[in-house]
């Protein structure tokens, strides 16, 4: 999770939402880390999750990313659980929650579906008040940042 971390730093040094994940294989290696990048690659879809996924994909020559895990530090969407399930990711684990749009715990439950061919198995709230932190933290900043320019206009 401390590898998603600085990859959601990342994103807060881009100015996108910051958000960052990692997919790591059964033994703990590596395979792809990445961060929001909706706003600078002008792609709605280029979530944290979607970036890594697809990055692991193509590392492994595998549309399919059995046994693998992904740290992410905020509770997927509902586009990113579509994602993880298609790509049949083996263990999710993810940080801050996400009350207006997370997937998995908050705003919907989607794992309680019975409708899914594929769930993984889920684990959350690690590093929560760092992952969370980031996350207040940033969106202080830009509020911040508005009105000062509300301000000086």
């Amino acid at each position: 999770m401390l590898q998603a971390l600085e990859q959601a730093h990342k994103a807060a040094s881009c100015d996108e939402v910051p958000v960052g994940a990692v997919v790591v294989d059964k033994s703990g290696e590596l395979l792809a880390s990445g961060y929001n990048q909706p706003i600078s690659t002008l792609d709605p879809t280029a979530h944290a999750e979607i970036v890594v996924i697809r990055e692991a994909a193509k590392r492994l020559q595998n549309y399919r990313l059995v046994d693998t895990t992904l740290y992410v530090t905020l509770e997927p969407c509902a586009m990113c659980v579509g994602a993880l399930v298609q790509a049949r990711v083996g263990r999710i684990v993810f940080g801050a929650l996400e009350p207006k749009t997370g997937a998995i715990q908050s705003a919907h439950q989607l794992f309680d579906s019975t409708q899914f061919n594929h769930t993984p198995e889920i684990s959350g709230g690690v590093l929560e008040g760092e992952c969370s932190d980031l996350m207040s933290q940033f969106f202080q900043r830009k509020r911040a940042a508005k009105k000062s320019e509300k301000l000086n206009n």
